[in-house]
């Protein structure tokens, strides 16, 4: 059963000179949606708006309005021209979303914080207990690690979320599936769209971006370039970054659509400030420990990817999709001690894909179902390597590793009354590792392999209780790989692959509502997973991270998101409780970690709210909100992050200058300048746990079409 809680924990911290004040909350909530209530009064005698519904393809992999989606999905519409924000990282543009935590760490050497509903956040670099897909081209990796910096939101037009159950038939992804679709070519024969964009802001933050785009009903694409580069708000933490997205949208024929993708991504600065203890962020969170100067931690990236999706359609009933994709990856990266100090992977990676969708009719109502097979590998070269002082010293490791993972599934979607709607799918997979020890010969050869299989079904129901409201139920199992990164270690000498480590494996529930009304639209859902298996820290030696499994663990709770659009004002909000825990207690790297002990990284509340209106003609402003609950570092819960309250203020402006569309925006984050933790380093065996969040910021911009 699930457990409501008390909003007074939402101000408890581990120290009580650093507890929130719940009248400022207050204070501050009323004056964001009071301001919201006033307007909406005034605009009351207007009429309902007709709400343009989202349309997704994650719950049934092919396009329906989200509303009908038979699970927990969000669709995020992206305007890169209009969007009042650099367009850097995903979460500048994920915030009202329920169930996600998305923390721009301000270290680009470490990529994105990402968890769903309670999965991911163990994750101490990359993205985990997540997948990741661009254009359907998978940006995680067989062994289940992600990256999300490689998605260019300049080029972007649509982000989904899928939360749940239904998430399992998507694979090694226990917590959710998030998908970034790119822009269509604009059909402009013989004219051309072209775009500009430059903006600047604190910490010497620089952006600039170019597009290209046209073509005609059988021929398009599109062409997006961009530079990001900042000082870095603390020290050691500058960065740099290019990207390149390029889309071909080609149309033999009527039946038959060919996409083509190419993105490279390089990032050949990206400064590792690291985490600093409770103290040292307190006194100055600018700062960094002498290591990361003595060593210069930090690291390098370049991606090349390219992928071909095709669909074509066999017949009014039969469609088939099919995707075949490639790429590299190259990662130099400095840590801030010596020994096995350096880190250096050669990856090259690829995969297919094939789907077959038949839609037809039982007692004339619609049933569709989906067959489908995937394979993907990926090979890397393993090094490390002593930092001496910044510099590479003796090699101790050289292995050549690799991941493949074949899937196959089936999903049915059957109305089988016109009020209800029932949903099943099951996916088997099979994820081998293989360790070639490329250093050691004879008796110290540490190769070895090994084999994860799982089967993974999901069932659900759906019912249309009437035109404006859907209640859904979905139920299913799940699993989460250990990556390779987690794997290459084991407990005891010589030092080699961990190959006991086992997958996590979950059951998952969820109850959801959906509501739509007029110029609102609500949404809802209970939800509880239960784990077996967690894969969480067991050891630290020689600069190796060791890992183990912990019997049992619990995530549950509730979302809800509310969106409401009047003439010349929107307003989002999203809410997540979560309730993670162990349930089970082990002994790890810190000690022994009693049963009841809530999942670190993970804060119980999450509120984020937004409203958006016209001052004036072309001119619109925008004030955010974001508010969390502590979250604790470690599995011990021997200390937490505070909980805060940041505003964020934005303002836009579109004209026209010599036929050219223009906007001018700028904006204010942490309005009031509040010191926060804006992400956490989970069970830093140094105790540095803490990764300031800048205090007040400003960025402005500029972007032409024409």
């Amino acid at each position: 059963m699930l457990t409501f809680f008390s909003i007074t924990e939402l101000a408890s911290t581990s120290h009580a000179n650093r507890r929130f004040s719940l009248n400022r909350i207050g204070q501050a909530c009323a004056v964001l949606f009071a301001g919201t209530l006033c307007i909406s009064l005034a605009h009351a005698q207007s009429g309902a708006t007709k709400q343009l519904e989202e349309v997704v393809v994650s719950g049934s992999r092919t396009e329906q309005r989200r509303f009908d989606a038979p699970g927990a999905i969000d669709s995020v519409s992206v305007d890169p021209f209009r969007t009042a924000s650099p367009l850097v990282n995903l979460s500048e543009l994920m915030g009202a979303v329920p169930g996600l935590q998305i923390r721009d760490r301000q270290n680009f050497a470490q990529d994105l914080q990402l968890s769903v509903r309670g999965f991911g956040t163990r994750s101490t670099f990359g993205v985990r207990g997540v997948r990741l897909l661009i254009d359907g081209i998978p940006a995680t990796m067989p062994d289940g690690q992600g990256q999300a910096a490689t998605a260019s939101l300049t080029s972007a037009k649509r982000i989904e979320l899928l939360r749940g159950p239904i998430a399992q038939l998507y694979g090694n992804a226990a917590g959710g599936v998030l998908q970034v679709f790119t822009k269509d070519p604009p059909i402009t024969p013989n004219k051309p769209e072209y775009s500009l964009s430059a903006g600047a802001g604190s910490d010497g933050q620089r952006h600039y971006a170019a597009g290209l785009g046209g073509g005609s009903d059988t021929l398009g694409g599109v062409l997006d370039v961009s530079r990001y580069s900042t000082d870095g708000f603390r020290d050691h933490s500058a960065a740099r970054r290019e990207q390149l997205n390029a889309k071909v949208l080609v149309k033999p024929s009527s039946n038959t659509t060919l996409t083509g993708i190419i993105n490279l991504f390089d990032q050949p600065l990206a400064q590792d400030p690291g985490g600093l203890t409770r103290a040292q962020f307190e006194q100055n969170p600018r700062q960094v420990v002498p290591q990361v100067n003595t060593f210069n931690t930090r690291k390098t990236i370049k991606q090349q990817q390219a992928g071909l999706v095709i669909e074509h359609k066999l017949s009014a009933a039969d469609t088939l999709n099919a995707r075949v994709y490639g790429g590299a990856r190259k990662i130099d990266q400095k840590l801030a001690f010596g020994p096995n100090g350096v880190v250096n992977l050669d990856r090259d990676y690829g995969g297919v894909g094939a789907s077959w969708t038949h839609a037809t009719q039982v007692n004339a109502l619609p049933l569709r179902w989906t067959v489908g097979v995937e394979a993907d590998r990926m090979k890397e070269t393993r090094k490390g390597f002593d930092n001496i002082l910044g510099n590479n010293g003796a090699l101790r490791r050289n292995e050549d590793d690799s991941a493949r993972n074949t899937d196959v599934f089936g999903q049915i979607d059957w109305t089988f009354t016109p009020d209800w709607q029932a949903i099943a799918g099951v996916r088997a997979s099979r994820v081998r590792f293989n360790f070639d020890d490329r250093l050691n010969t004879g008796a110290s050869d540490t190769s070895g392999a090994v084999e994860y299989r799982n089967t993974s079904p999901v069932v659900g129901l759906v019912w249309h209780a009437a035109e404006t409201l859907n209640v859904y139920a979905n139920l299913g199992t799940g699993f989460e790989t250990p990556t390779l990164a987690e794997s290459a270690n084991r407990p005891t000498n010589p030092p080699g692959p961990n190959l006991n480590l086992k997958p996590s494996k979950s059951t998952q529930g969820e109850i959801g509502v959906k509501l739509r009304s007029g110029r609102h639209s609500f949404d809802a859902a209970l939800f509880e997973a239960r784990s077996k298996d967690e894969i969480v820290t067991s050891q630290s030696f020689g600069g190796r991270a060791v890992f183990q499994n912990a019997d049992s663990t619990r995530r549950r709770g509730v979302e809800a998101s509310w969106s409401a659009n009047w003439p010349g004002i929107a307003t989002r909000m999203g809410y997540t409780l979560l309730d993670a825990q162990f349930r089970s207690p082990y002994v790890g790297a810190q000690g022994a970690v009693p049963a009841g002990n809530r999942l670190p990284g993970a804060p119980k509340h999450s509120l984020f709210a937004d409203v958006e209106g016209s001052v004036m003609q072309a001119v619109k402003a925008g004030l955010e909100m974001r508010l969390e609950s502590k979250a604790y570092v470690n599995d011990l819960n021997s200390d937490a992050a505070p909980g805060y309250a940041v505003f964020n203020a934005r303002v836009a402006q579109e004209f026209l200058f010599g036929g050219a569309k223009m906007v001018l925006y700028g904006r204010i984050d942490n309005l009031f300048g509040k010191r926060y933790a804006g992400s956490v380093i989970v069970n830093d065996a140094n105790g540095r746990f803490f990764e300031p969040a800048p205090g007040r910021r400003f960025f402005v911009g500029v972007r032409t079409m024409f």
